[in-house]
């Protein structure tokens, strides 16, 4: 969506929350509330979905924009008098992993996702101050191809090592209030926002017509939650690991972290076996739980050049399997390709999709598939990638088929008709489109 003036303005007072932030790392900063305005809410506004679920009320973004001067002026009086009330968030789940389970989303009033937005903005702005390099989930100018260039470049830099890969037991549902709190004031003093940030966590759930109160937790889907989980995690384990563990330490040691997701990479053995007895304990400090089955220590070096076997250890991290491969030169590096569940996952939606829209018109079915082919390649296509893209495209190409042919039962869609109907209709290939060494950029 294209800026507007208060955008500028907008622009140039986060500049200058951030440089006082800067030039104050250790203060907790008051009056932040201050530049919360009617043209930070109308930036909010436009930073803010418009064709997201709806919340509790069933209010969407045309009811709300026919009157949306005078809804901006109320919510901001509400929320800087206090008068506010956040209203529960309607839950729902989606299909997790193989679909077999599900993960719990808060889906928060359009109005109240309006607000979040506004507050995230500026406390942001001082965070990002704050926030280390190794943090990359829910920044500005940060994603998860930039972690996984991270990951990549410090492994083959420290010809891999041994390496801790954690899961956090239900993070979004555990996360302690009062720790939260506590942690938010040792950087932020504002009592409005502070407020705020209580009445979305104290916000209760709706599910099955009936509401919820969670005394832990914050639900996945906000606005503000991602916000609130770095905040969380920076001070939980980044500070810890930078400050009080690394310096403490025989070799190296490089976190990457994207949101609660995040793996460690240590030179020495002795290191590694350290930090791994002794994270349970931090995190129980904090009321976290790490998973005892999913979270493991093992030894991922770089194999010797002379090494024929491929070796046998490898570890998933944002949907990609890590492996050490062969080069085109006699040499090993770190290869990644699509997780064997995330390859599932993928594959199911479509056929779910072929199914549900097989008598739609060839031209709509071509549209929607190659859209979600190039969405798979934008994500998945890394260099070391290309043969697990080809086979999701076969494998999409065979679903397509399968469900056109239930169209009719009268004219069948064999293989040889479907490939001409191909001609006309071609699915995208498989891409490359984040690539590591430029000569493996077109395979």
């Amino acid at each position: 969506m294209a800026e507007t003036p208060s955008s500028k303005t907008v622009s140039t007072k986060l500049q200058r929350i951030a440089e006082l932030a800067k030039q104050m790392p250790n203060v907790a900063l008051t009056n932040l509330s201050q530049h919360i305005d009617i043209g930070w809410l109308h930036e909010a506004c436009r930073r803010t979905r418009k064709d997201a679920a709806v919340g509790v009320d069933g209010q969407t973004w045309r009811e709300y924009e026919a009157k949306l001067e005078e809804n901006l002026h109320l919510l901001l009086d509400r929320a800087k008098s206090g008068a506010y009330r956040a209203p529960p968030v309607r839950r729902v789940h989606i299909p997790k992993g193989s679909g077999k389970e599900t993960r719990p989303i808060g889906i928060p009033t359009l109005e109240d996702k309006i607000l979040q937005r506004a507050v995230a903005m500026v406390l942001e702005a001082v965070y990002e101050q704050d926030f280390l390099s190794c943090s990359f989930g829910f920044r500005p100018g940060r994603s998860a191809h930039d972690a996984l260039d991270a990951l990549w470049k410090s492994t083959m830099t420290m010809h891999g090592g041994w390496l801790i890969e954690v899961d956090i037991r239900r993070f979004f549902d555990t996360l302690d209030h009062a720790h939260l709190r506590r942690i938010l004031r040792q950087r932020v003093r504002d009592g409005v926002l502070l407020r705020l940030i209580g009445k979305w966590l104290n916000a209760g759930v709706l599910e099955q017509g009936s509401v919820s109160y969670p005394e832990l937790g914050t639900p996945q889907g906000g606005v503000i939650s991602p916000f609130l989980a770095n905040v969380y995690l920076h001070e939980v384990l980044d500070k810890w690991i930078a400050e009080r563990v690394a310096p403490r330490l025989r070799g190296p040691v490089q976190l990457i972290r994207y949101a609660d997701d995040f793996v460690l990479l240590f030179k020495s053995e002795h290191d590694a076996r350290r930090v791994f007895a002794a994270l349970p304990k931090r995190f129980a400090e904090h009321g976290l739980t790490l998973h005892p089955d999913k979270t493991r220590l093992i030894e991922f070096k770089q194999p010797n050049v002379w090494d024929l076997e491929k070796p046998k250890v490898s570890f998933d991290f944002l949907g990609f399997t890590h492996y050490w491969g062969r080069a085109q030169k006699p040499y090993w590096i770190l290869k990644r390709e699509t997780a064997t569940d995330r390859f599932s996952r993928g594959l199911l939606r479509v056929k779910q999709w072929c199914q549900k829209h097989r008598h739609f018109s060839l031209p709509e079915q071509h549209r929607a598939l190659s859209a979600k082919l190039r969405g798979h390649y934008a994500y998945y296509g890394l260099t070391s990638n290309f043969r697990r893209l080809k086979c999701f495209r076969d494998e999409v190409r065979r679903l397509w088929r399968k469900w056109l042919d239930r169209r009719s039962y009268h004219a069948a869609m064999t293989w040889e008709r479907f490939q001409q109907l191909e001609i006309r209709y071609p699915l995208p290939r498989a891409t490359v489109v984040h690539s590591v060494l430029p000569r493996a950029a077109n395979p």
